[in-house]
């Protein structure tokens, strides 16, 4: 009788983790004040760079947004450049033109011509909006968090669009870190669940038993109360949000010889070790995924 109440107790407790997630879950809404709009500027100078503090070296000022790409950002230029012609709906896809990239035949490398590619998919359950044909539109709730399934070429699209672009490894790495120490964290040296968007992070937009992991808004970490949730402020010495955890962030270089596209950050469904500010991710420029935002930098004239 005893083994049978265990295996009953183990199989009631395998029931809520194999559940299915509900993707359409009502989304708490809450008011950051932090301008999606906004950047920040990045000083030329040194700074300590990767796990083991090289001493780097950046001779140019520059700019980057102090939040992620935003649903609704992203939606408004989807919407201004399909009405242009400048991008095209194709099937289940929106795709747009990218140059292409120099081929140099090394081992393993993907050669990636002049053409069409994918910006976003439109079939993809995870995505935070909808097209009804002639309009995108957020889902309800998503305007203020980061766009996700979004590609490589679409993050470049957007940026380039506006005179900016996405930022180089170097570029993103002292945005998050500034250049007084050496730093893991864009915030400090130390990590707790109310200072970022992790997973097991116990967010209001978390919750593994039903909806799983979600995005939070932008600048959500910011030293608010939100319903009685205490956020610890996250910002980074230029006062850059969600530079750990959340979403990953593209990243713009195109390195000799690799297909590749690099990430950095973390996000809402990785480990907090994860989220150290040196740690990088690959993945093909054609990839997307619910966890993948971005933000553009931009040259300083």
């Amino acid at each position: 009788m005893r083994r049978l109440a265990l295996c009953l107790l183990a199989i009631a407790l395998l029931i809520p983790a194999c559940a299915t997630v509900d993707l359409n879950a009502p989304v708490p809404v809450y008011e950051t004040g932090v301008d999606p709009n906004a950047w920040a500027l990045v000083p030329a100078g040194e700074f300590l760079s990767g796990q083991h503090n090289h001493a780097a070296m950046l001779d140019y000022d520059f700019e980057i947004m102090i939040t992620d790409v935003t649903v609704g950002q992203y939606l408004a230029y989807l919407n201004q450049v399909l009405a242009e012609g400048a991008l095209r709906v194709d099937g289940e896809r929106v795709i747009g033109f990218y140059p292409g990239d120099e081929f140099r035949g090394v081992k393993h490398e993907v050669e990636i011509p002049a053409g069409d590619y994918l910006f976003v998919p439109l079939d993809d359950p995870a995505s935070r909006f909808t097209y009804d044909g002639s309009a995108f539109a957020a889902s309800p709730g998503y305007e203020s968090h980061p766009m996700t399934t979004v590609s490589w070429f679409g993050a470049w699209g957007y940026c380039g669009a506006s005179g900016a672009r996405l930022p180089l490894e170097l570029e993103w790495e002292k945005a998050a870190r500034g250049s007084d120490d050496d730093r893991p964290f864009p915030w400090g040296f130390d990590i707790d669940r109310n200072r970022a968007n992790f997973y097991a992070s116990r967010d209001p937009f978390e919750d593994m038993r039903s909806f799983g992991s979600r995005t939070s808004p932008v600048g959500f970490y910011n030293g608010r109360s939100y319903d009685g949730y205490a956020t610890r402020d996250a910002a980074s010495p230029y006062g850059l949000y969600d530079m750990a955890g959340n979403v990953w962030q593209w990243t713009g270089d195109v390195y000799e010889g690799q297909h590749y596209r690099y990430l950095r950050g973390g996000s809402k469904d990785t480990y907090e070790m994860d989220l150290r500010i040196w740690v990088r991710n690959s993945a093909t420029p054609t990839y997307y995924s619910p966890a993948v935002g971005f933000r553009c930098a931009q040259d300083v004239n």
